[in-house]
């Protein structure tokens, strides 16, 4: 293989490298929709609009213990839960379709859905 052959190739993979990161990165950065679902044990207790829903609190009560969901200015928090670890609530407002909030001993879940 000649050099100029070698310099095309290698110039073509760089483009597609460069391009698949570009594609990655603008992926990444793409707001959220504002609705969302709390689903428990994998059943959806609600679907909300974050950009239409007034500030508000409420408590989802199941078997395995509550949970306190604060939607205030567009956004949406779980702000106290009863079980052992509270994870839920130190994971601050939902931001990111990619890092739903969690709390795995009550089996809720809140995350963004597709507009």
């Amino acid at each position: 293989m000649n050099k100029t052959a070698f310099r095309l190739i290698l110039a073509a993979v760089v483009i597609v490298i460069a391009a698949s990161a570009l594609f990655v990165a603008v992926g990444l950065m793409k707001k959220p929709g504002s609705r969302v679902v709390i689903l428990s044990d994998g059943e959806v207790i609600e679907t909300i609009d974050l950009l239409s829903s007034p500030d508000r609190e409420f408590v989802i009560e199941t078997e395995l213990g509550s949970n306190t969901i604060r939607i205030k200015d567009g956004r949406i928090s779980v702000i106290d839960a009863d079980c052992p670890d509270r994870t839920c609530v130190s994971m601050g407002e939902l931001s990111s379709e990619l890092t739903p909030i969690v709390c795995l001993p009550h089996r809720l879940i809140i995350r963004f859905i597709g507009d």
